[in-house]
């Protein structure tokens, strides 16, 4: 058999060309039958059902892709933005310290131009001192300031803020000065009434925000909201500076003395900056008796007589 033969035996059936004619009618035909009368409808459901697995199966490495590359890329965001996060957070730690810092320094430097602006009498000299350490015993009502006899700081001398009587040095170093608060517990500080004059010793009750008057009648004209200043009858205290404010009285008809509580108006246990008034007025010297007169001597026999 040649090759002739063998290549007829191999391409029977009709030519390509008819083929192509064929199956075009055909793809025509169908075309028109369904645009016109809708017969494939359930037939393209049916083979969309059939092809949808493997629509899926085609696509799914490229889903698969996809997904590894967005999982990738959400792992590196995430990391990112944690790193973000915990650089921001420690910022924000930073910027919080430094603003509370900030406000430190704004209520100091308040307190300072306060102190600057008080007004002091001619008589008196101030200067400006600085808490360096307090007394941890809750019972102790004392603190060291940073400046000892090289600064004419001696005992007795009065303390004051902005505000009023914080203490009095007590005890002196070669460099620091020991001041106790008029807190502390039986600590007498003389003071007067500003609304009616009245005149009473107030004690320190070992709190910081108490003080107390002691002694004071049942029927003593005092009230609440009652300002205490210094009477300067003592000698220690000059007087006229804000002490403290009554607020709260306690009367019993059982008890002679009635019970007044009393607030500091001076910040006793806030301030890090102080004011020592360096000199105090001089008490007048009492007067020594005078001989007596014969004659007063002669009526003070006759009286006895």
């Amino acid at each position: 058999m040649d090759n002739t033969q063998s290549f007829r035996f191999f391409n029977r059936g009709p030519s390509p060309v008819v083929r192509l004619v064929f199956f075009s009618v055909l793809s025509l035909l169908l075309l028109f039958v369904d645009a016109r009368y809708r017969y494939l409808e359930s037939t393209r459901s049916a083979l969309s059902v059939l092809v949808s697995p493997m629509q899926r199966l085609a696509i799914l490495p490229g889903a698969l892709w996809q997904q590894v590359g967005d999982f990738f890329i959400t792992q590196s965001m995430q990391h990112s933005l944690m790193a973000e996060n915990d650089e921001m957070h420690q910022q924000h730690q930073s910027d919080a310290a430094q603003l509370l810092q900030l406000q430190a320094l704004q209520l100091e430097n308040q307190q300072l131009r306060k102190l600057v602006e008080l007004p002091i009498r001619d008589e008196f000299t101030t200067q400006l001192v600085e808490i360096i350490y307090a007394e941890r015993d809750v019972f102790n009502r004392r603190v060291l300031v940073n400046k000892g006899p090289g600064a004419d700081v001696r005992i007795g001398q009065v303390v004051v803020d902005d505000a009023g009587i914080v203490g009095q040095i007590t005890r002196v170093y070669p460099w620091l000065s020991e001041v106790t608060l008029i807190t502390e517990k039986d600590h007498a500080v003389p003071v007067q009434v500003v609304r009616n004059g009245l005149r009473t010793i107030l004690f320190g009750a070992g709190d910081t925000s108490q003080l107390s008057l002691r002694y004071m009648p049942v029927n003593a004209d005092i009230q609440n909201d009652d300002v205490l200043v210094t009477s300067g009858i003592d000698g220690v205290y000059p007087p006229g500076i804000p002490v403290a404010r009554v607020i709260k009285i306690e009367r019993d008809a059982a008890y002679p003395f009635a019970h007044v509580t009393c607030l500091p108006v001076a910040g006793v246990d806030k301030h890090r900056h102080l004011l020592i008034l360096s000199s105090l007025p001089k008490l007048s010297v009492r007067p020594a008796d005078s001989p007596a007169s014969d004659a007063d001597k002669r009526a003070k026999a006759r009286r006895k007589n």
